[in-house]
């Protein structure tokens, strides 16, 4: 969550509240603090919870939302990742957050044991047979495999549906390995 932005906007307008996810601070929020276009097909709302800015243009808005939610107890460097690839659907960069998915798979294999410099499929089974995925997640693993080979070597791009996807398997793997063994005590 983004630290509340010091300071006052000056010359704000009121508006009917419109509620929206601050691409900030992830808040659902209901802002009537706005400043208008001279034709008013333009808007910016400022963030009741954060203070910072966001764009509309129709329905478009600016900073969108990131896909996912954050991840407790997450190796800083890994952390980063994930969230890069969680920035990057609320670009609109499906490709790039497929490839960052493919690419926190490699960070979470080598900070689990791997060796470093191994392939892209070495580390998925790595991550698979030291006991990292789930029950049942072995479909996953190669799907977002294939998924990430396709963003990779293929001249396609990447669909909202197949980053969000790739995003939700992520988010639970890190709270498989990381967050969910961290809340018991005394285990390490």
């Amino acid at each position: 969550m983004a630290d509340r932005l010091p300071g006052q906007w000056q010359n704000l307008t009121g508006d009917q509240a419109i509620q929206y996810s601050c691409g900030f601070c992830g808040s659902l929020v209901g802002s009537e603090k706005v400043y208008f276009s001279n034709d008013a097909r333009f808007r910016v709302r400022i963030c009741p919870v954060c203070n910072r800015p966001t764009y509309f243009e129709g329905a478009q808005q600016v900073p969108g939302v990131a896909y996912g939610q954050p991840v407790n107890n997450v190796p800083p460097l890994i952390d980063q990742l994930y969230n890069e690839a969680r920035k990057a659907t609320a670009a609109g960069a499906h490709t790039a957050a497929v490839l960052a998915c493919r690419k926190l798979l490699m960070h979470i294999g080598v900070q689990q044991g791997a060796p470093v410099d191994q392939s892209f499929a070495a580390y998925v089974e790595y991550l698979a047979a030291q006991g990292y995925v789930p029950p049942n997640g072995r479909g996953w693993v190669d799907h977002i495999r294939k998924k990430s080979n396709e963003a990779n070597h293929d001249i396609v791009l990447m669909t909202p549906a197949e980053s969000s996807e790739l995003i939700t398997f992520a988010e639970m793997l890190l709270k498989f390995i990381y967050d969910f063994p961290s809340r018991v005590p005394g285990v390490p």
